[in-house]
This record gives structure tokens, C-alpha cells and sequence, in this order.
């Protein structure tokens, strides 16, 4: 069992490394963990898209 973190500051980048990975995966997918964080750098909100993916290589 194998893990592959991503961490994006934009949904859609995330979106598309999770993508990309997925189409090249030369295994089986056991999970994937996603999650938001904001937070407030002076006046502007800065957010992270993170996700996990849990799977086993063949």
C-alpha cells in the first residue's frame, strides 16, 4: 500500500493533478482523502485543496 499527496492553491489545479496521476496509475485505488484549508494572509484569503491518494501498485 502506497500514498501520493497533492497540494494545489486552486481547485481546478488539484483537480487536474489528480487527473493526470489517476490516467498513468498502474494500480488499484483503495481511497482518496480531500481537504480545504483557508486561512487570512493581511486582507486576502489564501486556500490550499489538498488530497490523498491511498492505492496499491501492480
Amino acid at each position: 500500500m502506497q500514498v501520493k499527496l497533492f497540494d494545489e492553491a486552486h481547485e481546478l489545479d488539484l483537480e487536474a493533478s489528480l487527473n493526470k496521476f489517476l490516467s498513468e496509475l498502474e494500480g488499484d485505488v483503495i481511497d482518496i482523502k480531500y481537504q480545504v484549508a483557508i486561512s487570512i494572509f493581511s486582507e486576502e484569503q489564501v486556500y490550499c485543496f489538498s488530497a490523498m491518494v491511498i492505492y496499491n501498485k501492480n
